[in-house]
């Protein structure tokens, strides 16, 4: 009997005693436990069933090691039970481990294949894992078995909105809400399918509905609040909806500062101008949760073949904004010393972009019906040598296959202006104006600067025939101040500027982007309480590109937004040869066009601050031959200014690229580097 002596000189038979007396005593359980391992001895069914239930009492004190090893023990001791694999993939899964989980649940729904909950749990994972057709089954026999099962309604609802069905998706949420009225993540996700809905041109009231549909989320309550309060700041912006805006927005602010939210979306959250260094927290955080569990997994490699393989990671190789300024660069790449990669995820619109990328392409591997895991290991099976994601926080993003850190070097371009706030991406590529290199602190990647401007353009773009003023809807003898950038970019101050400018040059229009119909009634009436009349603001309706930029020629100057400003929308105005105004910001977002102006040879036009760009403005609205010059300095610089330069971007990125191998193959740490 000595060898059932536990280190506490009381014998294993001794610890059952007391537990048949007090079954509940958490003390004596874990002691018996720690006996049995020391001595190499299975618990009886009925213990490792108790086993099981101490490790799910554990994970709900949040001492989640210490449930996993009970877990593991339970499974040895009584490897059938389903109970016992439910609980291991609960603990599985607050660990962010889901594949693991999900297979848990799977189990255990094979084990009892009348408890609803356990092919629920797995559905939800697999659906989170991108593994949307066994996820469907897995989520369908849980309501099969359970037709009530609310978070079986509620990821079913959530995986027609992946595969793009929103119609279908807004039916579902619908449906669980009518099973749920009280459920805060029903609301907050039929608002949020509402909100992309109206974005792609679903109903008029797609817009309204889903700031009703957030507002009554955070009113329930949220686990954590700061995913739907940053949609419904970014909702009310689209549709300049500005009556408590500021409120929220302080909100969001709060929980980004005070470590409370992790779901806040570091895209929308750069709109609140909050700084780089809260812009960096909110996106660590947030990166962190969306690829909560996934560890590197695939060998580092220092060898490389004749040529250095780029593989450019993105949603948007079709008519997208991204798409239009690499397509160039794609082709202009050395071939004799790079091979070139298209690593796509995104929809074939069948579109003239897309067949110009494809072709462009060394190869072109289409990842969009696989899940990351197995996305990062076709990149890792193309043998990529530096990936390079061109989408960071942008819509659609999926963090999670550069999370798997299927390239030796990692890098983030053009899409994010910011970090990313992940550890798997070793380098930002910027330039000196978007990223100056004390902005270092505010950047989780190594910052590599390009010596004009971060941002390539395209060539080959056309400019259609130029239409009549008249055409557009604008007064001929007008000064015409554009201002293109999307609605939610204009923020309350900075429409004040404009309306201080209209009041100050007497005649002139502010021509602005058409959105949903709402935002220019909204504009209007703002307009109007500041004493300027309606007919002063123009809507511009979305046109074909070739259209777009030539209507630019009927412009005098194009005025930059803040704090996120123009981007490709200003490379727009430039090669169209509309000069633009800016204030460069705090952060990567507000300082583009900065950059943009630097590299085409107009500085000036980056202004200190916002009294000083609304002088240059009126000074500009004055002096027609001053504007006149500008413009032809602008129309003189294109053919030659770096930013157009195709060719010399392409040599100054292949440096940045050679270097960052160097330093990798010499087995050093990423660090920041300028290319000169």
């Amino acid at each position: 009997m000595a060898a059932e002596v536990s280190e506490a000189g009381v014998t294993v038979a001794e610890w059952r005693r007391r537990l048949a007396e007090r079954p509940g005593d958490g003390v004596s359980l874990a002691a018996l436990f720690a006996a049995l391992d020391r001595l190499g001895q299975r618990g009886t069914p009925e213990e490792a069933v108790a086993r099981s239930n101490f490790g799910e009492a554990l994970r709900r004190q949040g001492r989640l090691a210490e449930a996993e090893s009970h877990h593991r023990q339970a499974l040895a001791w009584l490897p059938d039970f389903g109970g016992n694999h439910f609980n291991w993939g609960v603990t599985l899964q607050a660990l962010g481990r889901r594949a693991e989980a999900a297979a848990a649940y799977g189990e255990a729904a094979r084990l009892m294949p009348r408890f609803a909950p356990a092919p629920c749990n797995q559905g939800v994972l697999l659906r989170e894992l991108g593994r949307l057709g066994e996820a469907e089954t897995a989520l369908r026999r849980a309501l099969a078995l359970d037709a009530g099962l609310a978070p079986a309604w509620l990821a079913l609802a959530a995986l027609d909105r992946d595969r793009g069905d929103l119609d279908r998706a807004v039916a579902g949420f619908r449906k669980l809400l009518c099973l749920r009225p009280d459920l805060a993540e029903g609301h907050a996700n039929l608002a949020l399918t509402l909100k992309e809905r109206g974005q792609g041109g679903g109903s008029p009231a797609d817009g309204a509905d889903s700031i009703t549909g957030f507002e009554r989320a955070l009113r329930i309550g949220l686990p954590d609040p700061g995913g739907a309060l940053a949609q419904l700041v970014q909702q009310r912006r689209h549709l300049c909806r500005w009556d408590g805006l500021a409120a929220l927005s302080d909100r969001l602010v709060a929980l980004v500062r005070e470590g409370r939210t992790e779901q806040a979306h570091p895209w929308i959250f750069l709109g609140e101008g909050a700084g780089p260094a809260l812009e960096r927290a909110c996106a660590e955080r947030y990166s962190a949760w969306r690829t909560r569990g996934i560890q590197p997994a695939f060998p580092r490699r220092i060898g490389r073949g004749d040529r250095l393989r780029i593989g450019y990671l993105s949603a948007d190789f079709h008519e997208h904004a991204t798409a239009v300024l690499i397509a160039e660069l794609v082709e202009r790449h050395d071939r004799s010393r790079f091979e070139i990669v298209g690593c796509s995820y995104g929809p074939d619109d069948h579109g003239p972009l897309r067949a110009r990328l494809a072709a462009g392409f060394d190869r072109f591997i289409d990842l969009s019906h696989r899940p990351d895991e197995a996305a990062a290991r076709a990149i890792f099976e193309a043998g990529i040598d530096i990936l390079v994601d061109l989408k960071g926080h942008t819509q659609n993003a999926r963090p999670g296959i550069a999370a798997h850190r299927p390239a030796p070097v990692q890098a983030q371009w053009l899409g994010y202006p910011g970090t990313v706030g992940h550890p798997a991406i070793d380098y930002v590529i910027a330039d000196a104006v978007v990223a100056p290199a004390d902005h270092q602190p505010f950047f989780s990647e190594r910052i590599v600067h390009l010596p004009d401007s971060y941002q390539p353009n395209d060539r080959k773009r056309a400019i259609g025939p130029v239409p009549s003023r008249a055409d557009c809807g604008l007064p001929d003898d007008a000064v015409v101040f554009c201002a293109f950038n999307a609605p939610y970019k204009i923020a309350p101050a900075l429409f004040d500027r404009w309306c201080s400018l209209l009041a100050r040059v007497p005649g002139s229009v502010l021509w602005l982007l058409a959105g949903p119909a709402e935002v220019a009634a909204n504009l209007r009436r703002v307009a109007a309480s500041r004493g300027i009349a309606a007919e002063r603001l123009v809507f511009a309706p979305r046109l074909p590109g070739p259209a777009h930029l030539a209507r630019h020629r009927l412009a005098d100057l194009f005025l930059d937004s803040a704090p996120v400003g123009a981007h490709t929308t200003a490379s727009d105005a430039l090669w169209a040869g509309l000069p633009v105004l800016t204030v460069p910001g705090p952060s990567f977002a507000g300082r583009v066009a900065a950059s943009l102006l630097r590299a085409v040879g107009l500085p000036k036009l980056a202004v200190a601050d916002w009294d000083a760009y609304e002088e240059t403005a009126v000074r500009l609205a004055g002096r027609p031959d001053e504007r006149a010059a500008l413009k032809r300095r602008l129309a003189e610089a294109l053919p030659t200014a770096p930013l157009f330069d195709t060719d010399r971007f392409a040599r100054s990125i292949e440096t940045a690229y050679d270097t960052m191998w160097a330093i990798h193959a010499a087995g050093e740490a990423p660090r920041g580097f300028t290319v000169r």
